[in-house]
This record gives C-alpha cells, sequence and structure tokens, in this order.
C-alpha cells in the first residue's frame, strides 16, 4: 500500500482530513516534549480533530507519560492508554 492510499484509508476511518494529520506531525516534530505546557497543546489538538473528549485525569496521565519518557512503542498500548477509565 503506498503512503496516499495508506493515508487516504486514515481519513475514511477517523474523519481528520491527511493535510490536518500531516500538520500536526510537523508541529510534533517541533515540540518540546519536555514543556508540559507544549504537551497539553498537543492533546488538546488532537483531542479537537479526533472529535474525542480526553478528561483531565487522562491528560494528567499522558503528560506523565510523555515527561517520564514511559511512552508505548506499538499502537495497541497507546490505544489502551486512551480507552482506559
Amino acid at each position: 500500500m503506498d503512503r496516499n492510499n495508506f493515508m487516504d484509508d486514515i481519513e475514511k476511518k477517523t474523519g481528520v482530513k491527511k493535510e490536518d494529520i500531516f500538520k500536526l506531525a510537523d508541529s510534533v516534530q517541533s515540540a518540546n516534549l519536555r514543556d508540559e505546557k507544549t504537551i497539553r497543546q498537543l492533546i488538546s489538538q488532537v483531542s479537537r480533530m479526533a472529535g474525542v473528549p480526553v478528561s483531565k485525569e487522562k491528560e494528567d496521565q499522558i503528560v506523565k507519560a510523555i515527561i517520564n519518557n514511559n511512552i508505548p512503542l506499538d499502537m495497541a498500548s497507546i490505544a489502551k492508554m486512551f480507552n482506559k477509565k
């Protein structure tokens, strides 16, 4: 599967435009992921894009994981992190 087909599939499944995904990826690459304010802004941005609210508790957990460099590298673990209640 080429990159365009892959991105088209993601757009169809998530409802997020591929242009927005690329903009987000660019902002993450240049972001200071040791700065709590920056991390919270990224979480808010992703939440708005995906149309999925993130509770304050969940946001705090995500921020802590990123700052402590305790970020799962596989998609299943990342999905679990977002779906925990």
